[in-house]
């Protein structure tokens, strides 16, 4: 496997780890606590991050077939190129992002579901490493709604750093002086 490749699957899936034992072990109460109408629950974070994943890991595939197919999906100069996702990041996104529409918690249920989800995600990911092992990794490109194009690199960074990035929403969420006991 490719240096890169491995060294940012293992971050995911350290990422993806650590969000799993944060947002684990809730009571159902728990798990629907909101701080405030405003800001999401623990089962809602984690919905979202399902959602996100999938769409994410899904785009990358089709990125990776166009250009096994020489018909890349996304062609151009990336404004984005050479940026680490945190630079990505800082440049395109308000302080308060809105959520894309498609990757908003939308079904509910319980937060074993969506837990399980998340690992199931793991297959995905390591299907779409084992076919980005074939291909030029700067040339596969597929846009993100709100920071648009990144290559898969880019794009499997983002992977770690949305996960990080919500596993402190957890904190935060868990830390609240009216969360459930």
């Amino acid at each position: 496997m490719n240096h890169t490749l491995n060294t940012l699957h293992k971050s995911i899936e350290a990422a993806r780890s650590s969000f799993i034992h944060s947002a684990s072990g809730l009571t159902s109460l728990q798990a629907k606590f909101k701080p405030s109408e405003q800001e999401w629950s623990i089962l809602e974070i984690t919905e979202h991050i399902v959602w996100a994943e999938q769409i994410g890991i899904c785009g990358m595939f089709k990125a990776i077939e166009g250009v096994l197919e020489t018909k890349p999906i996304w062609e151009g100069n990336s404004p984005n190129e050479g940026l680490s996702i945190e630079q990505i990041v800082e440049k395109t996104w308000q302080p308060k992002e809105k959520v894309p529409k498609v990757a908003e918690p939308k079904w509910g249920g319980t937060l074993d579901f969506w837990i399980t989800g998340l690992k199931n995600n793991t297959s995905l990911l390591n299907e779409l490493i084992i076919k980005a092992n074939s291909i030029d990794l700067s040339k596969a490109i597929y846009p993100h709604p709100i920071s648009g194009p990144m290559n898969v690199i880019q794009r499997l960074e983002f992977l770690r750093f949305h996960l990080e990035r919500h596993e402190g929403q957890i904190k935060r969420v868990k830390s609240s002086t009216y969360f459930p006991g």
